[in-house]
């Protein structure tokens, strides 16, 4: 049960970066499961209370285990987090640019795993135990703020091409195609597709499946940059408000530029491990 969650604001010079800071605390007598859908994201939890499992159910090697505090993603498939007793610690959401920049590594080292960050740089893990013996939230947001300030001042720019074929594919909610996007930066298909791929985590038109999904999926209210929680959330009702109508998830499919709604419920169960309809479902039955 969450028992505390406080959302803190970057630096203004790190908005760009870093959306926001949750900082939280939640109590789980028994062990809690949850599963987490796929994004184009990077998730950074750090954390210094109750250690959690994150497996990947197509490969248990991709997962981490037994950790407090992990990076994770972009993840193609949904995965799930177990966990008992008290967690704490502060998570931040991080575009695939974003984390490119501050963790100064290739996201295609990333993709489809969960890793804990005592097995990489050093700086992650030395701020986890920092923000673990400050007195409060406004005081670890703050150092937050320095600590991604100063990463940013040490790493270089992402390729200006690639930061461009990223806004322009999130701007167009992952409606811009492939042939497109590679003629709008210059590059051939081939060469967007294997650069993208490698600096980022994912091909682009995957990326673009996860955009146009993660739009859907918040508009069912599961979406993890709404969570009050690094590992899971509660579910409120579907479009206007008609749980289960076929009619409703038509109209989302269209609204979010699926076939119809046969490819909507596809790609739910893919990213989601389940249909729309079933996850609007819990929150009747699971009320946070």
């Amino acid at each position: 049960m969450l028992t505390e969650a406080v959302i803190g604001l970057p630096d203004p010079r790190l908005r760009p970066y870093v959306d926001r800071y949750l900082g939280y605390r939640e109590h789980a007598a028994r062990p809690l499961v949850r599963r987490e859908a796929a994004g184009a994201f990077v998730v950074l939890i750090l954390g210094w209370g109750a250690p959690l499992d994150v497996t990947d159910a197509r490969a248990a090697d991709r997962g981490a285990y037994g950790t407090n505090a992990f990076l994770a993603g972009p993840f193609d498939g949904w995965c799930a987090t177990r966990t008992a007793g008290e967690g704490v610690g502060v998570q931040v959401l991080l575009t695939a640019p974003a984390a490119r920049r501050l963790l100064g590594l290739p996201l295609g080292e990333l993709a489809n795993r969960a890793v804990s960050v005592d097995g990489l740089d050093g700086w992650l893990a030395r701020l986890r135990d920092e923000l673990a013996e400050l007195p409060d939230w406004a005081t670890r947001f703050a150092r937050l703020d320095a600590a991604l300030a100063a990463r940013l001042a040490a790493t270089g720019p992402v390729d200006p091409r690639l930061l461009a074929a990223w806004r322009l594919l999130d701007g167009s909610g992952g409606g811009l195609g492939v042939g497109a996007l590679a003629e709008e930066v210059g590059w051939s298909r081939r060469h967007l597709a294997v650069r993208f791929r490698h600096e980022f985590g994912l091909p682009p038109k995957t990326v673009a499946r996860l955009i146009r999904f993660q739009r859907a999926y918040t508009m069912v209210g599961r979406t993890l940059v709404t969570a009050a929680a690094p590992a899971g959330t509660s579910v409120p009702p579907p479009p206007s408000g008609r749980r289960g109508d076929g009619d409703g998830w038509a109209e989302l499919a269209v609204r979010f530029g699926y076939y119809d709604q046969s490819h909507l419920i596809r790609e739910f169960r893919e990213f989601a491990g389940a249909t729309p309809a079933a996850l609007a479902g819990s929150h009747s039955s699971n009320p946070a």
